[in-house]
Formats: C-alpha cells, sequence, structure tokens
C-alpha cells in the first residue's frame, strides 16, 4: 500500500530576495552584539492595554521587547509616505509560514508587493540571524521555537487584532481598549483612522488551528528582556497594541477583565541607527515592486 506523499509548500521558492539571507542580512544581524555597532535613537514603553506609532527610516533596526515578561503585541505597518500600503498578513504567511522568524519578511498588499521589513533577530526563534540561519537560508532546529504540545507556534499570522465589535458579538461587554481600537487612536495623529487599521502580525502570541482546523491561543512563553527585532526595508510608519488579554494566560470573552488585567504588562520599543551605514548595508537596495505593467485584461476604449 502506498503512502500518500506530502503536497510541497505552494510558494516555496529559491528566487534571491524572498528570504532575507543574503550577506547584508548576516552584517545587520551580527551589530546587534557590537557594542558600537548601533546608535539607540528612539526608547520607549507602551503601558499596559494601549497603544502608540512611530516612525523607522529605511536602513535602520527596531526591537520590540517583554521588559517585564510574557506580554503579546499587535503590530500594523505601513509604508511613512503612502498608507495605501501596508502589512499583507495573508500574502506573507502563503510565502513564508503561519508563523514568521528570523530570515521571513512581512511584505505589503497589491499592488506594490515588496517587503517592509525584514526579521533580524527573534530571542525566541534562537536569538539573532547570523546564529539561527545557514547562508542557504535553513534554519539550525536546535535554535527554533519548537512548536507546543498542541502544535502551537510563535510570532503569528494567522489570527487578527481583537476588536469590540467581535467582542460584543462573542457575548462580551463594550470595551474601548481592544487592540483594534488601541492601534486606531495610535494612528489618529498620523492622520490615519480606523479604516487604516489592518490585520496584525501577533508577536510574541502562541497560536495554531486544532484537529478540526479551529483557531487556538495559548500563553505567551515571553520572558522578560525577550525581544524581535527587524530592519526597515523602507520608511515605515509602525502601531503596536499592547493586547488587553495580556499574556493569553486567562483569556475568554466572559467577563474576565480582571483576571486578564492582572496578566497585562508593557512592550517595550527601541529604534537603532547602524553606526556604520555604509559598510553594513553594502549592496543593499530598498525593494522595488513586480514590474507588471498590465491592465487586468481590460482595454482603453476607442475614442
Amino acid at each position: 500500500m502506498s503512502v500518500a506523499r506530502r503536497p510541497p509548500p505552494a510558494y516555496e521558492s529559491s528566487l534571491a530576495g524572498i528570504q532575507a539571507t543574503s550577506a547584508v542580512y548576516y552584517r545587520i544581524s551580527r551589530t546587534a552584539s557590537d557594542a558600537t555597532g548601533r546608535v539607540l535613537k528612539e526608547s520607549f514603553e507602551i503601558p499596559p492595554c494601549s497603544g502608540q506609532a512611530w516612525t523607522v527610516r529605511a536602513g535602520s533596526v527596531c526591537r520590540l521587547t517583554t521588559p517585564n515578561g510574557p506580554q503579546v503585541g499587535d503590530l500594523n505597518l505601513w509604508n511613512a509616505h503612502n498608507p495605501r500600503e501596508r502589512l499583507w498578513a495573508a500574502r506573507t504567511r502563503q510565502i513564508h509560514a503561519s508563523h514568521v522568524s528570523v530570515g521571513d519578511r512581512l511584505w505589503s498588499n497589491l499592488p506594490y508587493l515588496r517587503p517592509l521589513v525584514s526579521i533580524t533577530g527573534d530571542s525566541l526563534g534562537g536569538g539573532q540571524l547570523h546564529d539561527v540561519l545557514a547562508p542557504d537560508g535553513k534554519r539550525d532546529p536546535e535554535k527554533t521555537f519548537p512548536s507546543t504540545q498542541s502544535g502551537g507556534r510563535v510570532h503569528d499570522l494567522l489570527g487578527t487584532r481583537c476588536d469590540p465589535y467581535v467582542n460584543m458579538l462573542m457575548g462580551g461587554k463594550t470595551f474601548d481598549f481592544h487592540c483594534h481600537s488601541n492601534l486606531t487612536r495610535a494612528v489618529v495623529p498620523y492622520g490615519l483612522t480606523e479604516l487604516d487599521v489592518h490585520d496584525v502580525l501577533n508577536v510574541f502570541q502562541v497560536t495554531g488551528l486544532d484537529e478540526e482546523g479551529r483557531y487556538f491561543m495559548e500563553a505567551s512563553p515571553a520572558q522578560p528582556g525577550e525581544y524581535f527585532e527587524f530592519f526597515a526595508e523602507v520608511d515605515v510608519l509602525c502601531a503596536l497594541s499592547a493586547c488587553p488579554g495580556g499574556d493569553l494566560s486567562n483569556w475568554g470573552w466572559e467577563d474576565k477583565e480582571g483576571d486578564m488585567l492582572a496578566s497585562c504588562r508593557p512592550l517595550g520599543v527601541e529604534v537603532y541607527q547602524l553606526a556604520d551605514k555604509d559598510k553594513v548595508l553594502e549592496g543593499w537596495m530598498q525593494p522595488q515592486s513586480p514590474a507588471y505593467k498590465g491592465m487586468h485584461g481590460m482595454t482603453m476604449p476607442a475614442r
């Protein structure tokens, strides 16, 4: 009896530029352990149950941290000069995986389809890119975050942000500090609205699908000082919510606000400029969109 062969990944590709595995990303990664390799330009904490937005210049590095222990964060990204270009969670998980780590990139929506940022460091995923990935892009299995007993993995692209609408749909009460609301308040000073908030990357969050394909969440394994780090490929506007579910150890739709608040902690943000930018980024160029020039099968009417 023949054994059914597992279908290959639909979007597996060895094309250059899909993974962040060229020499420049190894050089960026190594600056993390060099006391003179980076210059801290901005640093702040996002209080529990709140959100904040900030910009990161192309060629800079941004690090998200858990200063006081486990806390889930919901991350949105936009082109800082064109908010119509923003993170496309669905295509990113097709190109890479349902959960991302070093060497993966966060891609923008159509018609832009280019990496907004590339992940260069992930303490839960083994550390810096140069410690985890071989030059051929293969991960060291000893350093990769292991799936949980239930099949959960960390840094989630399967789910999306919590919001006040689904909270009421699922039997909850009116609450103004879900991640959707936190992100909305955060981006208003940048001229954006609720309609600009989009599907997120759930940083430090462990999730998966059960035997029936249903979404589940587990408690975050993050310890104090964990980090998730990315390199800005273009000027990006970032917004991050410190989820009111905290570390998700007490998550529920019913009236558990007190229990969940007890598991809420701040998130940290650090933005770095590379000290020797010309040397480290030698050969790097901002990514371009695919050169499709068609009109989707439409033609201009004859005059």
